[in-house]
């Protein structure tokens, strides 16, 4: 390992989890791992399989968008190195590799991690990247910068031992404030500032998202004070732990969860986690992210735009002031979230003259640069324009959002870039005058999941295809209503009705047309097509979706020179696989191990979940062998209770059931003298599983092979 990849450079925490990574690599390779359970790892480390077979999406995690220039001329040089020269900005704040070999990913990893970049908890069932309003600490509107918040957060769940085998992933959102830039109505945590009685906290949002059945968060609290929101977190992130679903993968994130407990019933269980968390408050550090400060001032080779009309539209909707005056913000449309390494290194060069070094990735796949001085905009214009990031139109009409779909996607059904890249045309090319409309978003997707967003769109798109006789169009779900207006309130999108990817563009049209006939009393685009309704919308644009007489060009999606071929492949977040029990039985040691470790170093919160998980995993074992499905833990708890404790085939010293040995994790102090009883328990615990296990064995003469789905319990 040392003389492949150089560790010297990056932090013992990096260090580690690269050296496990090309560890299970190896045992994959040399075939002592399985494929599925290779997989389940790899994602959590930001490794995802692509379309194209042998290769794979490297994925970042970023939080909050923050980047400095070192880090993206680094990126950059990782990407041309190791992948496709490109960097792919996503709605998540990430950037992404894509075509990189596998054996080359903890390459990958150490040249970021010595920049302070990781991939760790990326992808998989994990705390995913934490994103937030990427203007947070200039925004004119802000009660407080909640960028410290989000790096508090982000640094408390990293490798943190409740989050490495949820069944699904969690998505938390700071916004900077009421307007909800950062779209929290629709992540799993949402928070946006609040000051009381001169404490600062947050408005507090949970269970929303979006995908095949999108939800809008409820509110868990109108104000929370700000050492409150780690404890919350982490109590109901314990919740969705042992209640949530996991053999439904489409019914296993947290807004079913609460939804089927009710927001009320959720709630009442994450008080009861309270006394087991060990910070029942959590002072952040408001120091750990330092305001931004630009670079000492300079005469600008130019004081003229070499456009000036472009110039006087970008100013107009590309540059704010700042909440310090006299300091401008300034946003960037970057097509498709793409940027070249060449491009991303003279980028950072002028972001290292002009601005402060303080990159901020935004939700809708461009930047937002800060802290420039007001002489230096137009020789800023005009560099940026040599480089194609200095089109006007930031967070308007047209700057559309879009996923990678078909490119690299194994989910995608339909090719959303070359569509994106055709409206745009469209857009610029005939309603130029639309430049400056913020109220209206087109966001799309390659399939229903939503990675582009296109349920909070006010028009919005998701691959899909119409059949007619043999023949396959490509096609896409049109939906509207999406999106968030002028106060902040969120909007889910409304499914309206599925037209030929090639009639797209006339899908817009004729949305535009009938907008600018009749929405000129609206404010804002979402009343307009709320006040009209979803059947009126349907009627307008039926006779796009007649498939009777297309020719043969609507066999060929946007961007593609082949005939269309409907190819949905397996999800990396949805697959089956195939394990075997005494597999499992080892992770269940694992576990126990992990809480011996725990012991040890004095991370006594980190040993009682360990032991805690090591258990459940122990009896889901058992369970399994008897073919009892695992769908969740409480699931698990009471049905190894009923199958194996009353049954006696297990004896529990001192405990008159499993729920009473298990859930003593619910009604203890995560002290050093409980973490050390409940080790023990858990050991005797596993070693009983072994020896029933064993005597299995004997019986059946051979291990037995069983479902990942249930597994995923």
């Amino acid at each position: 390992m040392s003389g492949t990849v150089d560790l010297k450079n990056v932090s013992n925490d990096v260090a580690k989890d690269i050296i496990e990574l090309q560890n299970k690599i190896n045992s994959f390779k040399d075939g002592t791992m399985d494929e599925e359970r290779f997989r389940h790892y790899r994602l959590t480390r930001g490794v995802y399989g692509q379309r194209q077979t042998g290769v794979q999406m490297f994925r970042t995690k970023i939080p909050f968008g923050k980047l400095t220039c070192e880090q993206l001329v680094r990126l950059a040089d990782t990407s041309e190195k190791y992948a496709t020269g490109n960097l792919h900005l996503t709605t998540r704040q990430n950037i992404q590799f894509h075509y990189v070999k596998l054996e080359d990913s903890p390459k990958v990893w150490a040249m970021i991690g010595e920049v302070g970049v990781t991939a760790r908890e990326a992808c998989g069932n994990t705390v995913r990247n934490l994103t937030a309003s990427a203007n947070a600490g200039v925004d004119p509107d802000e009660l407080f910068d909640v960028s410290p918040y989000v790096q508090g957060v982000y640094e408390y769940f990293l490798r943190n031992s409740i989050c490495q085998d949820m069944g699904r992933k969690i998505k938390p959102a700071f916004s900077s404030s009421d307007k909800d830039s950062a779209y929290t109505y629709f992540h799993d945590f949402g928070f946006i500032p609040r000051i009381q009685d001169g404490e600062r906290g947050f408005k507090v949002v949970i269970g929303g998202g979006l995908g095949a059945q999108s939800i809008v968060a409820p509110v868990a609290y109108e104000y929370l004070h700000e050492d409150e929101i780690i404890p919350f977190m982490e109590a109901a992130i314990r919740v969705f732990d042992r209640y949530g679903e996991r053999e439904k993968r489409h019914k296993a994130r947290m807004k079913f969860l609460v939804k089927k407990l009710g927001l009320e019933g959720f709630m009442e269980l994450v008080e009861k986690e309270r006394k087991a968390i060990a910070n029942k408050r959590y002072k952040i550090n408001r120091d750990s992210v330092p305001e931004a400060t630009a670079p000492k001032a300079v005469t600008p080779p130019t004081t003229t735009a070499h456009n000036l009309k472009k110039y006087d539209t970008w100013l107009a909707n590309n540059v704010f002031e700042q909440k310090q005056k006299g300091w401008y913000a300034v946003q960037l449309r970057v097509q498709l979230g793409d940027i070249k390494a060449p491009e991303a290194r003279k980028f950072a060069a002028i972001v290292k003259d002009y601005a402060a070094d303080d990159i901020r990735i935004t939700v809708n796949q461009g930047f937002l640069l800060r802290f420039v001085r007001k002489e230096y905009l137009p020789h800023l214009f005009n560099e940026l324009d040599k480089i194609n990031l200095a089109e006007p139109g930031f967070d308007t009409i047209m700057d559309i959002t879009a996923c990678p779909g078909t490119d690299t996607c194994a989910l995608g059904v339909t090719n959303s870039t070359g569509l994106a890249v055709k409206l745009e045309e469209v857009l610029r090319e005939e309603y130029p005058h639309l430049v400056n409309e913020s109220g209206i978003k087109i966001k799309m997707s390659g399939c229903m999941n939503s990675c582009g967003q296109h349920m909070a769109a006010n028009i919005g798109f998701h691959g899909s295809s119409i059949k007619r006789g043999p023949l396959v169009f490509p096609a896409m779900q049109v939906v509207m209503g999406g999106g968030v207006d002028v106060e902040g309130k969120g909007f889910v999108a409304e499914r309206v009705i599925k037209v030929p990817t090639r009639k797209i563009p006339d899908v817009v049209r004729y949305i535009l047309a009938d907008y600018e006939d009749n929405g000129g009393e609206f404010q804002y685009f979402n009343d307009y097509y709320y006040s009209q309704g979803k059947r009126y919308f349907y009627g307008i644009l039926k006779e796009l979706a007649d498939v009777t007489d297309l020719s043969k060009e609507f066999l060929f999606d946007w961007g593609q020179d082949q005939e269309y071929v409907q190819e949905i492949g397996v999800g990396e977040c949805a697959g089956v696989a195939l394990d075997m029990v005494a597999t499992i039985i080892n992770d269940a040691k694992e576990r126990v191990e992990l809480a011996q470790q725990g012991i040890k170093e004095g991370a006594y919160a980190d040993s009682i979940y360990n032991s805690y998980t090591g258990m459940i995993i122990g009896a889901k074992a058992l369970l399994l062998s008897a073919d009892v499905k695992c769908n969740t833990h409480k699931g698990i708890i009471d049905d190894f209770n009923e199958h194996y404790i009353v049954a006696e085939k297990i004896k529990l010293a001192g405990h008159a059931s499993f729920n009473e040995l298990v859930l003593q994790i619910q009604q203890q102090e995560p002290s050093e003298e409980f973490a050390t009883t409940y080790l023990a328990e858990a050991t005797s615990f596993f070693q009983q599983v072994v020896q029933v296990r064993e005597a299995q064995l004997k019986s059946e003469g051979g291990d037995k092979l069983v479902v990942d789905q249930y597994y995923k319990a």
